[in-house]
């Protein structure tokens, strides 16, 4: 069933078959992803799955401004709060959150059928999750992507490990370590988008979608059937230029947290666009810095489901700890823009102390873990 945060869609095509659709609802909160939209649309997706009828499925979102900018960041501070000031869990919202939407996500990289996404506007956190998920990757000239967790203290989630162990290590080093937005012509060269539209053309795509030869029960010639079609965009609509193209990304030096960030530090003064990324790096938190980095190394070693059974235990630790409270804050609360992190600096934090994150407390108490089962039946 539909609620309020998203709304769902059966569009009949010929023969009889189906284009589902799960559109995001709330472009005041330019389609923040809530648990409850989360819990909708996990059953939509099982159910869409299963029946036969149902030849492709599309995200959306409504606006112009945005397809999803992340998770309900509002919410997730409010429980983080709460629990602070009791000094245990009170509030068990961002588990519950995070266990439901990596459940989604990971169910959404293994759907059996053709899924698309289509990420206009801004595309971060969450909406990332949601758009990295999809096989089919779509994006309009007016796109900009981007996990910016290094500024409120969490970090890239949601199955940022994957997007980061697609991309190239120094290119994920610098767009999450400085939390930087790629707009639509770097995240497809990148990879990161498989397809571009006009943007002032997206509801005649969608249309266009319930007119395209699909077959009944046939997934893979489907696949091949929104490949065509996606192919036949005829884009006129001039695309930015390239932010990357500039920067020479190779010089970025892997071999150590602190050298990392020197180097990227060494590249200011390049364009405005590094130079607005070199000061969130400088400002951001640095235990999310040391998290990003364990990840880079971290992520190609595990399966899809562990990325995101790894990725459940850093999330809940950072919301058991300070510094996402307080970046939130910073940022979107008081919006001094002066977060006081508990570490002062990245050569200041412990390796130890980024380790920690990355267990769980279920580990410790000799529980399963709450994504034991994920995979996708």
């Amino acid at each position: 069933m539909s609620n309020s945060e998203v709304v769902f869609f059966e569009h009949a095509g010929r023969n009889g078959n189906v284009i589902a659709q799960a559109h995001l609802n709330v472009p005041a909160t330019l389609n923040a992803l809530t648990l409850s939209a989360v819990e909708a649309m996990t059953p939509k997706m099982l159910d869409w799955a299963a029946r036969d009828e149902v030849v492709a499925v599309l995200v959306t979102g409504e606006g112009d401004k945005a397809l999803c900018a992340g998770g309900d960041i509002q919410a997730l501070y409010h429980a983080a709060t709460e629990n602070l000031a009791a000094g245990r869990t009170v509030n068990d919202y961002p588990e519950r959150f995070f266990t439901a939407e990596y459940r989604l996500d990971y169910m959404m990289h293994c759907f059996p059928k053709p899924l698309l996404t289509l990420g206009h506007g801004i595309v971060m956190g969450g909406g990332y999750g949601l758009f990295s998920a999809s096989s089919f990757r779509v994006l309009t000239e007016r796109s900009r992507l981007a996990f910016p967790e290094i500024t409120i203290g969490l970090f890239p989630d949601a199955g940022g490990t994957v997007v980061m162990r697609n991309l190239s290590p120094n290119i994920a080093a610098l767009l999450t370590l400085t939390g930087s937005q790629v707009n639509a012509t770097d995240a497809f060269a990148l990879g990161i988008g498989t397809h571009v539209i006009e943007h002032d053309s997206r509801h005649v795509f969608v249309a266009g979608l319930t007119e395209l030869a699909w077959q009944t029960g046939a997934p893979e010639r489907n696949k091949e059937v929104l490949a065509q079609y996606l192919s036949e965009q005829d884009f006129g609509a001039a695309m930015p230029s390239s932010e990357i193209a500039r920067i020479d990304v190779n010089s970025i030096d892997l071999s150590s947290l602190a050298a990392c960030v020197a180097s990227i530090e060494a590249l200011e003064g390049g364009s405005k666009w590094i130079d607005r990324g070199i000061a969130s790096l400088r400002g951001g938190c640095p235990i999310t810095a040391g998290i990003i980095f364990k990840q880079l190394s971290l992520g190609p070693t595990l399966s899809l489901a562990e990325c995101f059974r790894v990725e459940l235990a850093v999330a809940t630790n950072c919301l058991l700890r300070p510094d996402f409270a307080e970046g939130v804050r910073a940022l979107l609360i008081d919006k001094d823009l002066s977060p006081r992190w508990t570490v002062a600096a990245i050569d200041k934090a412990p390796q130890s102390l980024i380790d920690e994150h990355f267990v769980g407390y279920w580990q410790a108490k000799g529980q399963a873990h709450p994504l034991a089962g994920i995979e996708f039946t």
